[in-house]
């Protein structure tokens, strides 16, 4: 057994309990009035799911590095990945504490909606998606192929566009010119690097 790629694959499942438990075990604000849904969001919803899926389709054998490399890279390439799922992970969960009552899995708007600015999206309008797909690029790195890694981001990315649009499309209809300033300030999904 390659322990390197053991440790970097135990590291990320131990990141993908964390991240379910962010939402599972999330303290739930009473139920909200909604003032505005967009059902179409949930058709992003499950573009998304077939991209988290595919990389867990076809996995490579276990702990096997996800190419021919040396032992170094190996090393820093486990690294890597655990260190982006624990981001990952982190990043989800000051998002959905950041979003509170707000949060929701489809696109919506309730009674007294708040543009949140603050926290991770004063750096990124999605953060939560952007964890998810730290997620996917990590889990890719220890376990998929690499083939399979990038068609499932792919999808995961054409998902996440689908639910962009909805979710923007309700922020632009509540909060117009203040979320017009927002999204001309903050990247969508990408934070700048610099």
């Amino acid at each position: 057994m390659d322990w390197t790629a053991a440790a970097g694959f135990f590291g990320v499942v131990a990141c993908w309990i964390a991240f379910a438990a962010v939402f599972q075990f999330r303290k739930k604000p009473p139920k909200e009035t909604e003032t505005k849904r967009e059902p179409a969001s949930y058709w992003g919803i499950a573009v998304q799911s077939v991209g988290l899926g595919c990389v867990w389709l076809f996995p490579r054998p276990y702990f096997s590095s996800i190419l021919p490399m040396p032992k170094d890279a190996e090393i820093v390439v486990s690294a890597a990945a655990v260190a982006i799922a624990v981001a990952s992970v982190w990043l989800c969960g000051a998002a959905s504490r950041t979003l509170g009552k707000q949060w929701a899995y489809g696109a919506r708007v309730i009674e007294g909606h708040e543009l949140i600015t603050q926290g991770p999206y004063a750096h990124v309008r999605n953060p939560i998606y952007l964890g998810m797909f730290g997620m996917i690029v990590a889990t890719g790195l220890v376990m998929g192929r690499w083939w399979m890694a990038i068609i499932g981001a792919g999808i995961f990315l054409a998902g996440t566009a689908i639910r962009i649009r909805m979710e923007e499309k309700l922020l632009r209809e509540t909060f117009r010119g203040a979320f017009e300033d927002y999204a001309s300030r903050v990247p969508a999904f990408f934070p700048r690097l610099f």
